[in-house]
């Protein structure tokens, strides 16, 4: 989960890099200095006792035959030029799986601090995804983040740190200090996406539930700040009274509309076909969909992480997925062409849409012009821990809580049945979110 600030307009070409979900730096400069110092560490001081689950997942690598080839090619079929290379030499910035998992060691266990703050790009956020970046876009890499085994290891691994996140001792990057999220850059540039939707000018404490007068404005851990709820009065319910007027589900950047999608497509390839059976985990319910209208959009680090429901309604059936935490699509490999696609994770968002751990809601909706619609909490990289916070049978209100991200950004999907008639959406390439609980669409009664 990395956030990037500042209008990039200084940063030459080459190096600038369009990443849509805002997970790693516009310059790619950035993420390899980044690197670089957590490398130089372990060069200088030499490698450390893995802690427990790090030695675990060495010990998969090591006795899988089929795991160690991957983890010991992704490493080599990274290209050996620029951007991909640390030197003239040739090598890449992180060597083979040992020094991956020496890096991981030195670098897990802490929540993540506001970096590079006085930068005109910045990075915050957990390791995983800088490190795996490049790997990631390997025809090995992309064996390896599909293997069960591998992504049963991944999320071991992700709940552990997700334990620490929880804890009191990760609070402290939430301070006032430099480095903290409430340091005069954090707070500015948190402050500056919450305000953008609705043209605000509101305060942390009027936009949050909080205690300012508190240590830490009284968040008791990371994932306490980073779940934290918002006053009614700065996201106001859409026409409560109007059940023709659709409630946006997430605060959010649009990323794509899509119709008519097939219960089954090729979400693989670079087009990123929705396919529908797919995204919906092959539930019995999926086969209404034939044809759906496909509502996409994604959370930066910096948006509110909690969902709401987008209509009023009936909960039919609401499901944690699990699947993948770091695949990306082989259209962004080396396989078709001579470099790793720079835009990473945060352009497969329909790859993932059908692969990545996610939450399903689907929602029986009070107005027959709706009827059976279906919600997706999609988790990207390490955001993976999807939470839902309502039951089968539960009636909800559309603005209602309905569950929440944890540790960082990600994406979402409403689907609405074929024949449902949805207009209004937000234009592809509105640079601000999209006010969570606000005017979404409407359907035609």
């Amino acid at each position: 989960m990395v956030h990037q600030h500042g209008d990039h307009s200084d940063i030459p070409e080459k190096h600038r890099v369009h990443r849509p979900g805002a997970w790693l730096p516009a310059d790619h400069r950035i993420h390899r200095e980044w690197l670089d110092r957590h490398i130089d560490h372990i060069d200088k001081h030499g490698e450390k006792k893995l802690i427990p689950v790090l030695q675990e997942f060495k010990e998969l690598i090591e006795n899988n035959p089929r795991i160690y080839m991957y983890f010991t090619e992704m490493w080599d079929e990274i290209p050996s030029k620029p951007p991909y290379t640390k030197d003239p030499t040739g090598k890449s910035q992180i060597r083979d799986y040992n020094h991956m998992l020496q890096v991981l060691n030195h670098v897990f266990g802490t929540a993540p601090e506001w970096t590079d703050a006085a930068a005109s790009v910045g990075m915050v956020g957990v390791p995983m995804c800088a490190i795996f970046d490049y790997a990631m876009g390997t025809p090995s890499g992309h064996a390896a983040f599909l293997d069960p085994d591998v992504n049963r290891m991944l999320k071991k691994i992700l709940n552990q740190w997700g334990d620490y996140l929880k804890s009191p001792k990760s609070a402290e990057v939430v301070g006032d200090h430099k480095a903290g999220w409430f340091g005069e850059v954090g707070y500015k540039d948190l402050m500056e996406v919450a305000n953008a939707p609705n043209k605000t000018s509101f305060k942390f404490e009027e936009m949050y539930k909080c205690d300012p007068t508190k240590k830490y404005y009284g968040f008791k851990s990371w994932d306490d700040f980073f779940t934290r709820k918002v006053h009614d009065a700065a996201r106001p319910v859409a026409s409560p009274d109007d059940d023709n007027v659709i409630a946006n589900a997430c605060e959010s950047k649009i990323f794509n509309v899509a119709h008519n999608a097939k219960l089954r497509d090729k979400f693989w390839i670079k087009g990123q076909p929705y396919s529908v059976i797919d995204m919906l985990g092959n539930d019995p319910l999926a086969k209404e969909f034939d044809g759906a209208t496909i509502y996409q959009a994604f959370l930066s680090a910096l948006s509110y992480h909690r969902w709401h429901a987008p209509v009023s309604g009936t909960v039919k059936r609401c499901f944690v997925k699990d699947g993948t935490y770091f695949s990306e699509p082989l259209f962004e490999s080396s396989v078709y062409g001579d470099g790793i696609d720079a835009k990473g994770i945060s352009v497969a968002q329909g790859y993932l849409a059908a692969l990545a751990t996610r939450g399903i809601i689907f929602i029986e909706a009070g107005n027959p012009a709706i009827g059976l619609m279906a919600f997706i909490g999609i988790g990207m990289d390490e955001v993976s821990s999807c939470e839902i916070t309502v039951k089968e049978g539960q009636n909800v209100k559309k603005g209602d809580e309905i569950g929440m991200f944890h540790f960082g950004g990600s994406s979402h999907c409403l689907l609405f049945r074929k024949g449902v008639k949805v207009t209004g959406f937000p234009e592809t390439g509105r640079e601000e979110n999209v006010p969570v609980r606000g005017r979404l669409a409407v359907v035609e009664p």
